[in-house]
Parts: structure tokens; C-alpha cells; sequence
């Protein structure tokens, strides 16, 4: 079916070029590669094939579902509308952002299509002119890497971010390429040491590993995280510039593995991070440690399952991949009956009510920019549960986010078991427990001066009593 949906797309395609002047149908042929990479279904390979026929050919919707099905139509009728979604300055197009938020929400396939197309064209973006290669890199930045990190997909995140890095700051590209890439080199001979002894230790304590490897840190991450200010651009502070990745079959090998590493160096202090037992919002799983390595140097070494590392590299595509998320009928549109979609993933939906709750484009747009597409923050309840906020959220969108009765009901608030005002900052790996008073008539007004979150705000608006 796939072969055939090649042979339809070429013929679909005969006689078009790209603006690099090879064939149309590279593009759309490397789209699907990279779903096949990551492991999609055949329907998405296909509409992968088959995603820009209907808007730059003869070829209509009503042909493809003729010939590839009803799903498989679906799939490309929803790119098609996230195709229109153009760049004018983030201000400009809330609109446009709503409808591929209901797409997704829809099928959140359609995005994972959409990244891959997004991906060759970063690819051939030399071929554009200057003006059009910026405003493409800009929105990869600002719309398309933020939600591939909500989504999990580090290494379509990783990959964009690279890619556009030089359209958009080509003096700070080429200052990494001239000051610190030549550093990160350097750090890679010293992790192929580091492997070799680990290695050995893992061989001959008869535990099977499934790779070891060194992982560079990517320059655009790297980039951000030197511009923090406990690094003011001192790459030597940075630990994780090049980490050693183990990857085991099971989580009992991961815990083996972090104990044998640990009796080879020494640990840093506070530097162990077990997000096996505490995942990160986005579902990314794996024990980190920092260690004291040969020769004294400081190494970060990463351990993981290969399911982990799926999920890691691609996020919600990963779930395909495993057959971890069971019968694809869950996967229904918003409001049809038993429709669901992985708690992870409730900001989608999250999303979606807000475009019928906000109508000022304006007010969406900053609600946006905040929650979505800004920094993010995890904290855990005193039961461990994991909640996902945006940078700098307060204990407030805490409680509302944890349920509305315990936000109008919130009377105080101890982060990391220490009492604490109700407009501090939130850090990532706080505990944070609301005490609630059940006596109280609801929310302050005052609130809305600090809170963070359109939810909390909205229900401080809503249910806060009448002066």
C-alpha cells in the first residue's frame, strides 16, 4: 500500500520541482521516511506520501479517500489546514493557531506529519530567499520545537531548533561554531575513555547492555543554557556538554547499572535524577547521574531502557512504535463520545477550550506564549503526582491546577515542607502541599496580581466574591 501511495504521489507530483530544483516528490518522500523512522503506522507513512497533493496538484481529497481510505484522507485534509498556517509575527495569527490546535487535538497525528515536512523543508531552507529563510526558521523556534517538546520528541525538537538556529542569530551560530564547538570535540575523546572503562566494568559484571555511546549536547540547547546566569557563557560549568548514554533491556538493568557506576566514581552531590520513578510531564524517562569520572573530570552519564529512548527521541510517536497505546479507537475528536487522550497530553485539550473561552486574539495569544509555548516547571504533590506548569508559577496555579475547589479554597501554601507566601515562585522538583480552609467563600481578587496560569486567573475572575 505504501509503494502504491509512492507511485500515486509521483504521478500526483510529474513535471513539479522544488526550489533546489531536484523533483517534488523528495520532499514528500523524505516526509514519510521520517515517520517510518519513528516508527508511525502505515496510514501516516502514507499521508506523509500524499500531504501536499491535494493543494499543489489535480488530485483532490475526494481522490485520495477514493483510492487510500477515509483515515488515511483525514490525515491529509488536516496537514492541508496546518499547511495555511503562516508566519506574520506571533501576534498576528492566533487564529490560524487555533484551528491546528483542534487538528491536533482531532488526531494528534496530523502534527507528527506536520513536523516531519517541517524537517526537510529546515533541510533545504538555503534554497529560499533571505527574508522568507528567516520567517520560517522563526516560527520552527517560536511554534513548531516548543510543541515537539510538549510532545516528548527531543530529537525533532533538537533537530529544528539546529536547523534554524543560524536564520535566526547566524552571529551567535557562528560563535558557537568558532569558540565552543572546537570544546565539545574535546570533551568527546575524554567520554570515549570514559565508555571504554565502563564498558568493561558492565562486561565483566555480566550485565547486558544494549549500546553505550556519547551524546554531544545540541548547539542550540547549549547555546540557552551557556546565556543562563550560572554560566555566563563558560562552557567548563556545563557537565552534560557531551554525556555517556547506557541503554539496558529493563529498568532493573538501569538500577544495576547507576549502582555500578557509582561504585566506579564518585557521585556529585544533589547531581542523581531518577525520572523513571518521577517522570517529566512530557513522559521522558531515564536516571541521570553526574560523576567525579577518570581523571578526576565531571561526566554525565545517562541510563535507560530502549522503550525509554523511543520515547525520549520521539514522544507520542514512540507509543506506535511499543504498541503502547493499545487500540487506536481511543483516539477520537474532542466531544465524541469516550473520547480520551493520554493524561500527558491534556494541555491539547486545555488548548482547545481556550479558543472557545477567549475571544480576544490578543489575550489567546499571551495565554499562549505563557502556557504552551513558554518554560516549564515540574512539581509534585505530597502523593508524588506530577504537575506540569509554566516558569515562574506560584502556588495559586498549583491549586487550580490540581483541582478548582482546592484553588478557591487555598488558604496557604509549604513548598519543600516549608510555609511560604502564595505569590512565590515555583521551582522545578518542588513539593508543594495546599492547605486548604473549607470555611473560606472563595478566592482572593488579589491573586490575579500574581498568578500565572489562564485557568487559575479565569476561575480567580469567576469565583472570587463580589466587593
Amino acid at each position: 500500500m505504501v509503494k502504491l501511495a509512492f507511485e500515486y504521489a509521483q504521478e500526483a507530483h510529474r513535471g513539479q520541482t522544488r526550489k533546489s530544483g531536484g523533483p517534488y516528490i523528495e520532499h514528500c518522500l523524505a516526509t514519510a521516511i521520517t515517520l517510518a523512522q519513528m516508527g508511525m503506522d502505515q496510514e501516516t507513512i502514507i499521508a506523509g506520501l500524499l500531504h501536499d497533493v491535494p493543494e499543489d496538484t489535480a488530485f483532490s481529497l475526494v481522490d485520495i479517500e477514493k483510492n487510500f481510505g477515509s483515515e488515511v484522507a483525514t490525515l491529509v485534509a488536516g496537514i492541508t489546514k496546518l499547511g495555511k498556517i503562516k508566519y506574520r509575527g506571533i501576534e498576528r495569527y492566533s487564529e490560524n493557531l487555533r484551528k491546528m490546535f483542534i487538528s491536533m487535538a482531532q488526531d494528534i497525528r496530523t502534527i507528527v506529519i506536520k513536523m516531519a515536512d517541517r524537517l526537510h523543508n529546515l533541510e533545504t531552507l538555503q534554497y529560499l530567499p533571505a527574508k522568507k529563510q528567516r520567517r520560517i526558521a522563526e516560527e520552527s523556534l517560536e511554534i513548531y520545537a516548543p510543541i515537539a517538546d510538549r510532545l516528548g520528541m527531543g530529537q525533532i525538537k533538537g533537530e529544528i531548533e539546529d536547523q534554524s538556529f543560524p536564520y535566526v542569530n547566524p552571529e551567535a551560530f557562528e560563535w558557537m561554531q568558532r569558540e565552543i564547538l572546537p570544546k565539545v570535540e574535546l570533551k568527546k575523546e575524554y567520554i570515549e575513555r570514559v565508555i571504554k572503562v565502563l564498558a568493561k566494568e558492565l562486561a565483566d559484571k555480566k550485565l547486558k547492555v544494549v549500546s553505550i555511546s556519547g551524546r554531544p549536547k545540541r548547539i542550540y540547547s547549549l547555546y540557552h543554557k551557556l546565556l543562563k546566569a550560572p554560566y555566563d557563557r563558560d562552557v567548563s560549568k556545563i557537565y552534560d556538554l557531551v554525556a555517556a548514554r547506557v541503554i539496558v533491556p529493563s529498568v532493573a538493568d538501569c538500577y544495576h547499572v547507576l549502582g555500578i557506576v557509582h561504585q566506579l566514581w564518585k557521585p556529585l552531590r544533589g547531581r542523581v535524577k531518577d525520572f523513571i520513578s518521577q517522570p517529566k510531564p512530557n513522559g521522558y524517562r531515564s536516571l541521570h547521574t553526574t560523576v567525579f569520572g577518570p581523571e578526576g573530570k565531571i561526566v554525565e552519564i545517562q541510563i535507560r531502557t530502549p522503550q525509554m529512548h523511543a520515547q525520549a527521541e520521539y514522544g507520542i510517536a514512540a507509543h506506535w512504535y511499543y504498541k503502547e497505546a493499545g487500540d487506536r479507537a481511543n483516539w477520537r475528536r474532542i466531544g465524541d463520545r469516550g473520547h480520551t487522550l493520554p493524561k500527558k497530553l491534556k494541555w491539547i485539550e486545555d488548548l482547545v477550550s481556550w479558543q472557545k473561552e477567549i475571544s480576544d486574539s490578543q489575550l489567546y495569544l499571551t495565554s499562549l506564549t505563557l502556557d504552551a509555548f513558554g518554560n516549564r516547571i515540574f512539581v509534585f504533590t505530597p502523593k508524588g503526582d506530577v504537575i506540569d506548569l509554566p516558569e515562574a508559577a506560584t502556588p495559586v496555579d498549583f491549586a487550580y491546577h490540581v483541582h478548582t475547589f482546592i484553588g478557591d479554597h487555598c488558604a496557604g501554601a509549604r513548598i519543600n515542607n516549608q510555609l511560604v507566601s502564595l505569590d512565590t515562585a515555583l521551582k522545578s522538583g518542588d513539593v508543594c502541599e495546599i492547605i486548604t480552609d473549607k470555611n473560606r467563600k472563595g478566592p482572593s481578587r488579589d491573586w490575579l496580581r500574581f498568578a500565572k496560569t489562564t485557568a487559575a486567573k479565569a476561575k480567580i475572575r469567576a469565583n472570587a466574591p463580589r466587593r
